[in-house]
């Protein structure tokens, strides 16, 4: 049974995102809490606070009691929609600020013992 949460439109590069995202894919839900904890990344924060809204999902939506056999089966990090904003150069130029969007999932699955 799968279990699943998803974050779109984040204001954030997904190449930064993915970074903390490949650091806790495949681990233990309870342990990928500890460790992003202590982490120091800008989006350590934002895959917590999904991990622990796709947590509260497994327990209201599925009556999972044992949130200790939960483990991050698949998280993906995906590109959105791109913000294009000028910025004034010299000469009267203008050049190109790219603001990046994120589409963020994470797939959670229980331990078969």
């Amino acid at each position: 049974m799968e279990i699943a949460a998803k974050l779109n439109y984040y204001r954030m590069a997904p190449r930064k995102i993915k970074l903390v995202a490949d650091f806790v894919r495949g681990k233990k839900a309870k342990e990928a809490l500890g460790q992003l904890k202590f982490s120091t990344k800008k989006a350590a924060p934002i895959i917590t606070k999904l991990l622990k809204s796709a947590i509260s999902n497994a327990k209201n939506n599925l009556k999972l009691k044992d949130e200790e056999s939960l483990y991050i089966k698949k998280i993906t990090v995906d590109e959105g929609p791109t913000l294009k904003r000028h910025m004034p150069r010299a000469f009267g130029r203008a050049s190109m600020i790219r603001k990046r969007t994120s589409h963020v999932k994470i797939i959670l699955d229980e331990v078969k013992k």
